[in-house]
């Protein structure tokens, strides 16, 4: 009876919550909804793309940002007199008169700039570029008001070159936006992740029966480092942690390598609250194992160094040269290619990586500034 009876049972339920109609309807109802479906989602991706591509206010106590500023603004300056010049003759005298009149104005900017770079990062680009405006606008005419004659060509030449320097930093900071940098950093986690996770399962495997309490440690040595690896990765971290990260990364390819590889720290004098950008010396590390240790039979030494030198942090990562045959490949450019773009994101020309064989060894090189951790919380 209950099987009999089933069908109307259920058409009445239906017609009663009124789902009868679109069930019989299929089609009239779902051209529909999945138009407005794809509309709402392509409002919700062009908002989020929008919002990802903001550029962040340059800052000016950058020595690499301070350079590329000047050189725009001079630039400016110089085509804006080439431009108004009548004669030839008349070019050198313009270009002299307008920097002449400008550069006081524009140094004074370039001062509040620095000074202020902490506020003025943290309000929209459109707000602090305001007010910059305003501060070049006053300090134009209270030149002007003190020097009088052509001092007021100051104004429009000062605020002429600060916007083509704006226009610039805005321009080049929504192409290298947080959502692009993140997505290739996206990448390079995904490229580590599986090369390294079978490496180290089997390492693990490889003395689970001989040494049980070994393979356990590994395997929580495992857990953390693919949870740091996993973790958001946008802003700096301390070098500590890194440093922490990358020991395990090594003891975990101990494991599967044994008496093949030997790690040399030179980390007395390593500055571990300096800031560095999250998996920057894992991926040194992975890569020195990768072409320095594996192709080869014998033992090999990897030397990983951290100095401090005239307030730079310096970075040594050195491996043995093998040269690469037939079945080894050339392996993880993407990876040091990666690294190179996020350290010029963080520190522009103030930071640089530096790769290639020296005197039988190939030898990782990366120089940045020392910014001080504010967190004290890290790994160590």
């Amino acid at each position: 009876m209950i099987t009999a009876h089933s069908p109307s049972v259920s058409a009445s339920i239906i017609e009663s919550m009124g789902l009868k109609k679109t069930q019989m309807n299929p089609r009239r109802s779902e051209p529909g909804r999945s138009a407005n479906n794809a509309a709402v989602s392509k409002r919700i991706l062009a908002r989020t793309e929008a919002a990802a591509r903001v550029a962040q206010f340059p800052d000016l106590r950058n020595n690499g940002i301070l350079a590329r500023a000047l050189v725009i603004y001079i630039a400016m300056v110089t085509a804006y007199a080439i431009a108004t010049s009548t004669e030839l003759r008349d070019v050198a005298i313009n270009i002299a008169i307008a920097l002449g009149l400008s550069l006081p104005v524009a140094a004074l900017v370039a001062l509040l700039w620095i000074g202020g770079s902490g506020l003025l990062r943290k309000l929209a680009y459109w707000q602090a570029a305001t007010l910059l405006f305003l501060t070049c606008f006053i300090a134009s005419w209270i030149t002007s008001l003190l020097f009088g004659g052509l001092a007021w060509r100051g104004i429009a030449l000062s605020m002429l070159g600060l916007a083509a320097v704006l226009i610039y930093f805005d321009t080049l900071g929504r192409a290298l936006s947080p959502a692009v940098t993140e997505a290739r950093l996206q990448a390079l986690q995904a490229r580590i992740r599986p090369h390294f996770l079978f490496n180290a399962i089997n390492g693990v495997l490889g003395v689970l029966r001989a040494d049980p309490r070994r393979a356990e440690a590994a395997l929580e040595d495992m857990a953390e480092l693919f949870r740091a690896i996993m973790r958001e990765n946008k802003e700096l971290k301390p070098l500590n942690d890194e440093v922490v990260l990358t020991r395990q990364y090594l003891d975990l390819e101990k494991l599967r390598l044994g008496a093949r590889l030997h790690v040399n720290w030179k980390i007395d004098a390593m500055p571990g609250d300096a800031l560095v950008p999250p998996l920057v010396l894992q991926p040194i590390a992975e890569n020195a194992v990768y072409h320095g240790i594996e192709p080869s039979n014998q033992p090999g030494v990897i030397e990983i160094e951290v100095v401090l030198v005239r307030n730079n942090v310096i970075i040594n990562v050195k491996n043995p040269f093998v040269e690469q045959v037939g079945l080894h490949h050339g392996g993880n450019k993407m990876a040091m290619g990666n690294i190179r773009e996020r350290l010029a994101l963080h520190f522009d020309a103030e930071a640089r990586m530096t790769a290639g064989p020296r005197d039988g060894r190939y030898h990782v090189q990366i120089v940045l500034p020392y910014r001080k951790s504010r967190d004290t919380k890290s790994l160590l």
